[in-house]
C-alpha cells in the first residue's frame, strides 16, 4: 500500500534538512545500531545459514528507484503452456537474523525502515540491508523462492513456496525499463511484466480492489528556495506492484489453508471518510458523479495531472485503519481481508523494511511444506500486531510532520501572499477552524477565521505563517 513520498535535494545543513534532523532528534528515532547488533550483522553477513536448494541458473532482475540498494524483491517471468509462471525471490532475512538475538531485539524495537525525505532509517543494519541480505546484482543470495503459475487470464493455478540460493543477473529502474517496453526492445521476462501486469490489473477492477498510483513530491533547492514538483508513476510501477500483491494474496491464502497466519486487514472505508474525500475532488474541480464508483474514479485520474496527483494523495486517507490480525490453531479471524485488495491479503514482500514479513514467510514456508511453524515465530505472533501498529503509528507520525515541514520550507518566503483554494473540511464544534486546499501548489494547509468557513467551496486565502522551524503551515481567509 503506498505511503507517501517526498524526497529533498540540497546541503546537509539547508534550512530544510536542518529542520528534518531537529525532527529526529525530537522524535527519538534511532540512528546506530547497538554494538552487539552491529557485531552479530557482520557475523551473520559472512557466515549465513544457506539453503539447499540452488536457484542461481534462473536469471532474476529487480526493479526499484535507481539509487535504491535494499533491494528486497527479485523476479523472473516466463510462459507455461497457454499461461505463465512467475518466480518471485524474497531476501531471506531469517538466514540471517537469529531468533531472541541482539538483531532481533533490535528489529523488534524499530518495528520498519522510517522514511524521511532526506534520508531513510533502516530496520537492519546496512551490512544487511544494503549488504548480505539484499537481492544484488551478480550476487549468490539466500531467499524465500514463490512460485506461482497463473492461466492465460492471470489467475492463479497453483502456488510452491521454499527457500533457494538465487542470483539476480540485472538492477532495473522503472523509468529505464518502461523504455524497453515502449520501444519494443524488451526482451521476454521484461516485457512479461506488462503482459501480467495488465491482466492482474483487470482481476483486480473484477475483484473491486484498487490500486493508488501516488506520485512523488521532490522538493528541491534553487537559489535559497525550494520548489516543488512530481514524479508521477510509470505504468512498470504498477505492474511491478501487482506482482508483488499476487505474492501477498497468495501468501494470505496459503495461511488461511493452513490455519495459522498473520494478514493484513482493513474493514470498509466509513462513510465520513468517503464524503471528506468527494469534498476534496469537488475542491480540486474533478468530476465525480455519484453512479461512478472510488475505484472506477481512482483508474480515470491521471498522476501527472497536479490536481489529480494532489486528489491521489488525499486518497491515501482510506486506507487508515489498516491492521495485521493473527490467527492460529484454525480459529479464523472476522475479518480477513483487505478492502482496498478486496481480497485476503498478507505482507510478505519486504521482510528487509518490515518486521512482520519475516514471520510470514516462515508460516508460508512452514504451510508450504507441510510441517509445523517454528516455535520461535509461534512465541512472536500475538505480539506482533500492536508491535507493528506502534511502529505504523511512529512512520504515520514521521510522515505528516515531514510533510508539514516540507510545506512550510516551500512556502517560508510567501507569507502574506494570498492563493486560490477550497475549503475541504471544518470542524464541526469550530466551523470558523477547518482545511484549505491550495490550488497552485498542491498543498494543504491549516485555516482559523472568525466566521464560519463555506465547506466545499472557493475561498480566497492568505498566509500567516509558514516556518520550517515550527513545522506548520497557516492560512486566514483573506
Amino acid at each position: 500500500m503506498p505511503r507517501r513520498h517526498i524526497r529533498v535535494t540540497g546541503a546537509p545543513e539547508a534550512p530544510l534538512r536542518a529542520a528534518l534532523a531537529e525532527l529526529r532528534t525530537e522524535l527519538g528515532v534511532a540512528g546506530s545500531f547497538p554494538p552487539e547488533a552491529l557485531t552479530e550483522a557482520e557475523q551473520s553477513a559472512k557466515a549465513p545459514m544457506l539453503p539447499s536448494r540452488d536457484a542461481i541458473d534462473l536469471p532474476f532482475f529487480t526493479l526499484d528507484p535507481p539509487a535504491s540498494t535494499d533491494l528486497d524483491q527479485a523476479m523472473h517471468l516466463s510462459r507455461r503452456g497457454t499461461g505463465y509462471r512467475v518466480r518471485y525471490a524474497i531476501a531471506d532475512v531469517a538466514a540471517f537474523v537469529a531468533p531472541t538475538g541482539a538483531l532481533d531485539r533490535e528489529a523488534h524495537r524499530r518495528v520498519t525502515t522510517l522514511y524521511f525525505p532526506d534520508l531513510r532509517v533502516p530496520l537492519h543494519p546496512e551490512s544487511l540491508s544494503e549488504g548480505a541480505a539484499s537481492l544484488l546484482p551478480d550476487q549468490d543470495r539466500p531467499a524465500v523462492l514463490w512460485t506461482i503459475d497463473l492461466d492465460g487470464d492471470g489467475r492463479t493455478l497453483a502456488v510452491d513456496v521454499r527457500r533457494a540460493l538465487v542470483r539476480s543477473r540485472a538492477k532495473l529502474d522503472y523509468a529505464g525499463l518502461q523504455r524497453q517496453i515502449d520501444n519494443g526492445t524488451a526482451e521476454e521476462p521484461l516485457a512479461l511484466l506488462k503482459e501480467i501486469g495488465e491482466l492482474r490489473e483487470k482481476l483486480e477492477l473484477e475483484r473491486g480492489g484498487i490500486s493508488l498510483s501516488v506520485p512523488e513530491q521532490e522538493i528541491v533547492e534553487r537559489d535559497h528556495t525550494y520548489e516543488l514538483a512530481y514524479r508521477a508513476p510509470h505504468p512498470a510501477d504498477r505492474w511491478n506492484a501487482q506482482i508483488s500483491l499476487l505474492t501477498g494474496m497468495a501468501a494470505a491464502e496459503l495461511m488461511l489453508a493452513a490455519g495459522t497466519g498473520i494478514l493484513r486487514t482493513l474493514p470498509a472505508a466509513p462513510d465520513g471518510a468517503v464524503g471528506r474525500l468527494r469534498r476534496t475532488a469537488h475542491a480540486l474541480r474533478i468530476d465525480w458523479p455519484h453512479h461512478v464508483s472510488y475505484a472506477e474514479l481512482v483508474r480515470s485520474l491521471d498522476p501527472h495531472r497536479p490536481h489529480h496527483a494532489a486528489f491521489l494523495q488525499e486518497c491515501t486517507t482510506l486506507l487508515r485503519g489498516a491492521g495485521y490480525t493473527v490467527f492460529r490453531d484454525g480459529v479464523l479471524p472476522a475479518l480477513t481481508t483487505h478492502s482496498a485488495v478486496a481480497a485476503p491479503y498478507a505482507h510478505c514482500t519486504a521482510p528487509l523494511r518490515r518486521l512482520a514479513d519475516r514471520y510470514a514467510a516462515e508460516i508460508c514456508l512452514a504451510a508450504g511444506a507441510g510441517r509445523p511453524v517454528p516455535e520461535w515465530v509461534l512465541a512472536a505472533l500475538d505480539a506482533l500486531p500492536a508491535r507493528m501498529a506502534e511502529g505504523s503509528r511512529r512512520a504515520g507520525t514521521v510522515e505528516r510532520e515531514c510533510v508539514d515541514i516540507v510545506e512550510a520550507a516551500l512556502l517560508k518566503d510567501r507569507v502574506g501572499e494570498e492563493f486560490d483554494g477550497w475549503v475541504v473540511e471544518v470542524e464541526e464544534r469550530r466551523p470558523a477552524v477547518g482545511t484549505v486546499q491550495l490550488e497552485s501548489p498542491a498543498i494543504i494547509g491549516r485555516i482559523e477565521g472568525t466566521d464560519a468557513l463555506p465547506l466545499g467551496e472557493r475561498l480566497r486565502v492568505r498566509l500567516t505563517q509558514s516556518d520550517p522551524g515550527a513545522a506548520k503551515v497557516r492560512f486566514a481567509p483573506a
